[in-house]
């Protein structure tokens, strides 16, 4: 069962995107999809990268994904995530891998694996006792 709170206050933190910018993004996938041609496990997961990278940004995306695999994900999608997505999104604030990496004050050590952070995929939910 979800504890209404608490979900109150991840609600809050989700991406406020106009209808433009829904439609557009749904116009995004029809077209990645009418392009696509190979396994549809990847385009699954390009789309759902595309959907995450509203709320997330794409500090987390880096966070989440492989170059490699941030490579292959833009080129199905045709967008370059740095220019697509905000750095941060409302949502960023749950990343554990973010916060850490904030923490520990360099961003890019962390992406390249440089620097090792335990958890650095996961999220949690949004802490009404802290403040950003």
């Amino acid at each position: 069962m979800s504890d209404p709170v608490r979900l109150e206050r991840n609600l809050a933190a989700l991406a406020e995107l106009s209808d433009a910018e829904k439609i557009a993004a749904f116009d995004k996938v029809g077209l990645a999809v009418a392009n696509f041609s190979g396994s549809l496990e990847e385009l699954e997961k390009a789309v759902g990268m595309l959907m995450v990278g509203y709320h997330f940004g794409w500090k987390v995306l880096l966070l989440v994904h492989s170059k490699r695999t941030i490579k292959k994900y833009e080129a199905i999608l045709d967008i370059n995530i740095k220019e697509f997505f905000p750095a941060e999104g409302r949502s960023s604030k749950r990343s554990m891998g973010l916060d850490l990496a904030k923490q520990i004050g360099n961003f890019w050590q962390v992406v390249s694996g440089d620097i090792k952070v335990e958890n650095r995929r996961d999220i949690e939910d949004i802490d009404p006792n802290k403040n950003d």
